[in-house]
């Protein structure tokens, strides 16, 4: 009868929220024909931001945001690795893999240090390592599941990589010209620097084709750590949480207008860790092999891109609608910090370029 109750209740509790996000994601899709260099994820996170910091978004809209938050973005992320095809990746050769691992090893490695000296939360740091060092907003995403940080610092991250990124859409080619980089140095410059899948491409489209296919491949090599970064993360999380009792959570069951608590007794029970890897990583590794084989049909590889860009895009609106300005533009240390990850980024992947490409 419990159970029962919570299912019909589901559709009236979460339909409002992701049909508003359906709504953000068709706007996000429609802005950014217009700005080719905001992807519809980038957009859909500063809608739902703006929303929410200019009190139009009603509370009864909140079960549903928080499902595309978690459970439309696990669905994403396991996609996103539809994108990898590992031969494609290894034809950039060891130089152009050696340059991708050392900058977005250091940079998830150093952030971190460099945040306890600044004074930010352990868990705005890690999350921003993660989102300058692997992919954007949908790493910050996919760490924020694993790693035990609060809401708070998913919102800082996401709005200082969303910063950062979109100046380095004009920033590096700038740096690019006056350094007098080839097309070849610049497409590998890109991919393991820039923060967005979108935002390489809208450098790699702007310097050519030869660039652009450079730029994306790079920046897929990149993608593929965010698995195992993820897992030793998750894994670590789970150590540490080892050990003390809990009780069983309360049942929610729905009656008339209100939503009761059914309390229970406390059971003695190991308290639930983390999973060593989380399932949407173990997901996301699983499709990598996927289409590494070369068994996924054309018109599939065709299409996820653009069905992952739209469940990026709503998973992301409604991440952005916990993003309080207020607190971000407090929040100087975790900017600064973002800061200086993405020079640390910018900086080791340039001097690999200039010495080994």
């Amino acid at each position: 009868m419990v159970s029962l109750a919570v299912t019909r209740a589901w559709p009236r509790l979460h339909v409002p929220g992701i049909a508003v996000a359906a709504a953000a994601v068709a706007m996000a899709l429609a802005v950014s024909r217009f700005l080719p260099a905001l992807s519809p994820a980038i957009i859909a996170v500063t809608a739902g931001a703006a929303l929410h910091n200019l009190g139009w978004l009603h509370e009864r809209l909140r079960p549903g945001l928080q499902f595309v938050a978690k459970k439309v973005l696990r669905a994403a992320i396991v996609l996103l690795g539809l994108q990898i095809a590992l031969p494609q990746v290894l034809t950039l050769g060891r130089p152009t893999l050696l340059i991708v691992v050392a900058a977005t090893g250091l940079t998830f490695v150093l952030t971190p240090l460099i945040g306890r000296r600044l004074g930010v939360a352990p868990g705005s740091s890690l999350l921003i390592a993660t989102g300058v060092s692997i992919c954007g907003a949908s790493a910050i995403a996919a760490m924020h599941e694993s790693a035990g940080s609060d809401d708070d610092d998913a919102a800082s991250a996401l709005g200082v990589v969303t910063l950062y990124g979109t100046a380095a859409i004009v920033f590096v080619p700038l740096v690019a010209g006056w350094l007098g980089l080839t097309g070849k140095q610049l497409g590998v410059w890109a991919g393991a620097a820039v923060h967005e899948v979108a935002q390489v491409a809208a450098i790699g489209a702007a310097s050519g084709a030869a660039v652009l296919a450079v730029a994306v491949t790079a920046k897929l090599a990149r993608v593929v750590l965010l698995a195992p970064m993820v897992a030793a993360t998750a894994f670590r999380h789970r150590l540490r949480h080892a050990g003390p009792v809990s009780a069983e959570p309360a049942t929610a069951v729905h009656t008339g207008r209100t939503i009761h608590a059914l309390a229970e007794p406390p059971v003695a029970s190991q308290a639930k860790r983390p999973p060593i890897m989380p399932l949407f990583v173990a997901g996301f590794l699983a499709m990598v092999v996927v289409r590494s084989l070369g068994v996924v049909p054309e018109a599939v590889t065709t299409a996820v891109p653009q069905v992952t860009s739209l469940l990026l895009a709503a998973a992301l609106f409604g991440l952005g609608t916990g993003i309080d300005v207020r607190k971000l533009a407090r929040g100087g240390r975790a900017v600064l910090l973002g800061g200086i990850s993405t020079a640390l980024i910018t900086g080791i992947s340039l001097a690999g370029v200039t010495l080994l490409v």
